[in-house]
């Protein structure tokens, strides 16, 4: 039996092990107090332990690394929760579930995710990936915003991408950071959150679909005499 493809294996099993360690690297950079100032390919070739050029030989350029961290951080805080919120039968919910999963994912590494939508200001090609992966979730919001339309017929169609804007932009990173600023968790930020959600869906809601489901205060009503 040959033993090519063993020796194969091992060397694609050394090389995920690398880039493993060199995405790592590049986390634990930018989460340090240098931040940005110190996020170089030679400072993250440092930190994992290998050459320059095993960096370049996995991702092509500092760029190509970045988009590896960005997918190495969904894969651990985000997918999982956005198949589980597509899976939910009632579209809004399924909604909720959307916000919440942006709200975690947001959090969960807000000081790295923060410098790296800020350095794709400084790099182009990076910053076409950014805004890649924003028009994901756009499409993500479309979807549901589908399902809702079709179960509920409401919003109207000519006004369903202005509805599926302002959801963008609430459930953007930035108006998360915003929101949550020094001190404010997910589980304080996203209520809020579904709370504005609602308030856009619900001109376009029967009183029967109800919005996001998020609780609320209900409004007394006056007693008659």
């Amino acid at each position: 039996m040959s033993r090519r493809p063993y020796r194969l294996g091992q060397r694609q099993a050394a090389a995920e092990k690398t880039r493993a360690r060199i995405v790592s690297a590049a986390r634990a950079l930018l989460a340090a107090p240098e931040g940005c100032a110190g996020f170089t390919v030679d400072a993250v070739a440092g930190r994992a332990g290998v050459a320059r050029m095993t960096v370049h030989n996995q991702f092509g350029s500092k760029g190509g690394l970045l988009e590896a961290l960005f997918d190495d951080l969904s894969a651990r805080g985000l997918l999982g929760r956005l198949r589980a919120a597509f899976g939910l039968p009632e579209p809004r919910e399924a909604l909720a579930a959307l916000i919440a999963a942006f709200g975690g994912f947001w959090h969960s590494d807000r000081v790295v995710i923060r410098r790296i939508r800020g350095l794709a200001a400084l790099d182009t090609d990076f910053e076409q990936a950014v805004r890649a992966r924003e028009e994901r979730r756009r499409e993500a919001l479309r979807t549901i915003i589908g399902r809702i339309a079709e179960r509920y017929h409401q919003p109207p169609p000519d006004e369903r991408d202005e509805v599926i804007n302002v959801l963008h932009t609430l459930t953007s990173f930035d108006t998360f950071d915003n929101l949550a600023g020094a001190t404010r968790s997910p589980e304080e930020v996203v209520p809020l959150v579904c709370r504005l959600a609602r308030t856009v869906l619900e001109p376009h809601e029967g009183a029967s679909a109800g919005g996001v489901p998020e609780v609320r205060p209900k409004r007394r009503t006056k007693r008659r005499t």
